[in-house]
């Protein structure tokens, strides 16, 4: 009779066993990286034909490097850094991303905004994303000469100020490569065709592709 108990117990604990060491192994399939891009109509895709802009090649470069991440462009053609940071709560909230890109500045320097209010809604905005639980990435841009060369270089330094104080990484120059050749822009000299794309995505790929490998 107490040879029989011990095998009933036996027989009981090996089922047993077996369901807690499948509850508490890891999933073979994590959900996968989520990057939002918040940015301006360069990355928009304003002026161009859908999934033509770099925001649509990353999607095609993550896909074929095969890296387990989602992108959603929340990107806003006209956008300031006062926009994007009263938009950025509500995005993060309803995608809760791993990674924020933040792409905006532009509008400020072609409105001749100052500087300094620039640097302090970016710093809010990365604050937020990092609130979060989310890596952000700045994207850097640079005004045209004629808008002053004081005013051009402030602006630019900005971007780098900001990313050392936060360390957080940075794209310097998103249109390197591009800015200085009038035959990849549209007619309204603003916004680069489609073709100068992989060119920007090539400037900002090295500065992302280490957050989307980080765990």
């Amino acid at each position: 009779m107490l040879e029989f108990i011990r095998r009933m117990r036996r027989s009981l604990w090996l089922p047993l066993f077996v369901v807690l060491c499948l509850g508490m192994a890891p999933s073979a399939h994590s959900a996968p990286k989520k990057v939002l891009v918040v940015g301006d109509s360069l990355s928009a895709e304003y002026g161009l034909a859908a999934g033509t802009g770099w925001v649509a090649l990353l999607g095609d470069k993550i896909r074929q490097q095969k890296l387990d991440a989602e992108i959603v462009n929340a990107s806003v053609s006209g956008e300031t850094t006062s926009g994007g940071r009263t938009r950025l709560p509500a995005l993060l909230k309803k995608h809760q991303p791993d990674v924020v890109v933040i792409e905006l500045g532009a509008n400020d320097g072609l409105r001749g905004l100052p500087v300094a209010a620039a640097e302090a809604n970016l710093r809010a905005m990365v604050d937020q994303a990092r609130g979060a639980g989310a890596k952000v990435l700045l994207v850097g841009m640079r005004m045209p000469p004629n808008y002053g060369r004081d005013y051009a270089e402030k602006f630019f330094a900005m971007f780098g100020t900001l990313s050392r104080d936060v360390k957080t990484p940075l794209a310097p120059f998103m249109l390197d490569g591009v800015a200085d050749k009038t035959d990849l822009f549209q007619p309204d000299r603003l916004h680069p065709l489609a073709k100068a794309h992989p060119i920007i995505l090539g400037n900002i790929w090295p500065h992302l592709q280490p957050l989307l490998k980080a765990k």
